[in-house]
């Protein structure tokens, strides 16, 4: 370490150096921050459904309001930091003062019209997009029944007797009216781009409604945590044409298993399904039997860990 003549290190030689690490550090920090944002994709601030859209004006609109107090008060606390500087001999300095009528209506008034505008917003909205509210449209809505389970998700198109796992392809342009429950634990359906979020309960069902305006491919996922499986429980979203949903029904139809009460029962056990697949026919029935749970609920995790592919743990 450097030392002055008295033998004492001196500080100020190997404060260059130290400046010189951190700004490589933050250098670093600025090239990699680029990388890393990459693998972020913009969801709901790139909504493709009505709902989204909806709620994206929500979003931008609640933000605005804030902004519009927000921006002023950090400008404001830079001006009054710049006049009352200690150079400034024109700044009034009053060490007695301790009230003022206008201050305190100001500080006063502004936030609770803030919060006005705010409650507004979300009052209105909120009702607007209520899960369980139709949306308005000339097409009528597809049915999809919606099971959440230990760690996937069924699909049950009852209109067309068919149901896929972890593949959900719907015609763009029409509105989707969901029926959700869950067959295990509380769990959240959540399509980013589409719009709401809605939770799934078992003996209970929910209702949710969306709609794609135009063809794509949109991930869906759990967002409510549900165990070991969890992180590996989503879902593709494929809204297509309504020419190749009818040419997807008629294939779907052709090949693949029957969706009754035995293979839901092995369907229910817990497992994390990469790889999604489909039934060329299911109990229109099936889903009240969940619900009603004429259909007993999954098993749960057996003794020891539920599966060697899920989670590490072991039996004690």
């Amino acid at each position: 370490m450097p030392a002055r003549s008295d033998g004492l290190p001196d500080r100020e030689l190997l404060l260059p150096g130290r400046r010189s690490t951190r700004a490589r550090v933050a250098q670093c920090a600025v090239l990699l921050a680029p990388i890393v944002l990459t693998a972020c994709q913009p969801a709901v601030l790139d909504p493709q459904g009505t709902v989204g859209i909806a709620e994206k004006t929500i979003l931008i609109d609640s933000l605005a309001i804030m902004l519009a107090i927000v921006v002023p008060t950090i400008v404001a606390t830079f001006i009054f930091a710049w006049w009352f500087r200690a150079s400034n001999t024109r700044a009034t300095y009053l060490p007695n003062w301790e009230y003022s009528g206008r201050i305190e209506l100001i500080v006063w008034s502004i936030p609770l019209l803030v919060i006005m505008l705010l409650g507004g917003v979300a009052w209105v909205g909120s009702h607007e997009l209520d899960p369980a509210k139709p949306l308005i449209s000339n097409t009528p809505p597809l049915e999809v029944q919606v099971v959440a389970l230990d760690w996937k998700w069924l699909f049950i198109y009852p209109g067309q007797r068919i149901a896929s796992v972890n593949h959900l392809v719907v015609p763009a342009g029409t509105p989707i009216h969901f029926s959700l429950t869950s067959a295990s634990v509380m769990n959240a359906f959540f399509v980013p781009r589409l719009g709401s979020m809605i939770y799934t309960m078992n003996g209970m069902t929910t209702q949710l409604n969306l709609r794609a305006d135009a063809p794509g491919t949109f991930r869906g996922l759990s967002s409510h945590y549900s165990g070991d499986g969890f992180s590996d429980m989503h879902f593709e979203v494929q809204a297509v044409s309504a020419q190749r949903f009818a040419a997807w029904i008629d294939a779907t139809r052709g090949m693949g298993p029957s969706l009754d009460a035995k293979s839901y029962a092995a369907l229910a056990r817990q497992s994390v399904i990469t790889t999604p697949f489909t039934f060329r026919e299911a109990d229109p029935d099936l889903f009240q039997q969940i619900v009603t749970q004429q259909l007993p609920p999954g098993p749960g995790p057996q003794t020891g860990r539920p599966n060697p592919s899920v989670s590490p743990r072991t039996e004690d």
